[in-house]
């Protein structure tokens, strides 16, 4: 996979996070970081656990799960290429809210806590990257709570599909996680998560194969599905 023998320093450069650090940040950090490449189904830490730093997906994505004993395993989110997580809880120096498990082959870095906070002191610029990020993840938080709180469960997976389309008139898209999950972060049980695929399938809105979902066309989509009065996009 890509990354496999490239340098931290290098790995880290390319990453949205780091990229508008200068040569001598990127190294310092760098020089503190440990990879850990993982197979699908390895898990990288537990809830409960230290919170050791920053992780940042090189490639392939994490599964962030939380664990509760009246909802069993709830998949909270999905992180890939590019983006980091880890933060809050290593602000907070408390033990990690969720575990983190690979959704496919994946490098992840972690650049640790100590580094993170020495380079937040020397580098200003780095802090307002760092809280510019972090309010962008509460945003999409409350845009998300937003969306669990109005419109049926078919609603919420069609939104959730048009948001993976990116505006193109099709999607062809392959579930990040097995059904169950994808039905749980959208707060919905397993049978009803099928009887959305079946219904918008029978209406033939889309596709499914197996974890593919193909959408020929995302607007007669988000017609074919919007309440009633809704404009047309």
């Amino acid at each position: 996979m890509g990354g496999r023998h490239i340098p931290t320093t290098a790995l880290l450069a390319q990453l949205p996070l780091f990229k508008e650090l200068d040569d001598a940040a990127v190294a310092r950090l760098a020089s503190e970081s440990v990879r850990h490449p993982l197979k699908r189904g390895d898990v990288l830490f537990r809830k409960g656990g230290p919170a050791l730093g920053i992780y940042v997906v090189v490639y392939g994505d994490i599964k962030l799960v939380s664990i509760t004993p009246a909802r069993g395993s709830r998949l909270s989110g999905m992180v890939g290429p590019g983006q980091s997580f880890g933060e809050p809880v290593m602000f907070l120096e408390r033990p990690a809210l969720v575990s983190a498990e690979a959704a496919r082959d994946a490098l992840v870095l972690l650049v640790p806590k100590s580094s993170v906070f020495a380079e937040l002191d020397r580098n200003p610029k780095f802090a307002r990257q760092m809280i510019a990020g972090l309010s962008r993840r509460v945003e999409a938080l409350v845009r998300e709570l937003d969306r669990q709180a109005i419109g049926s469960g078919a609603a919420r997976f069609v939104a959730y599909l048009l948001r993976q389309a990116h505006g193109e008139p099709s999607l062809s898209w392959t579930l990040p996680a097995a059904k169950a999950e994808v039905a749980s972060q959208l707060n919905l049980s397993p049978e009803h998560f099928s009887r959305i695929l079946h219904e918008l399938a029978g209406a033939g809105l889309l596709e499914v194969q197996g974890r593919r979902i193909v959408v020929p066309d995302t607007r007669h989509l988000q017609r074919a599905t919007a309440p009633r009065g809704t404009p047309a996009p």
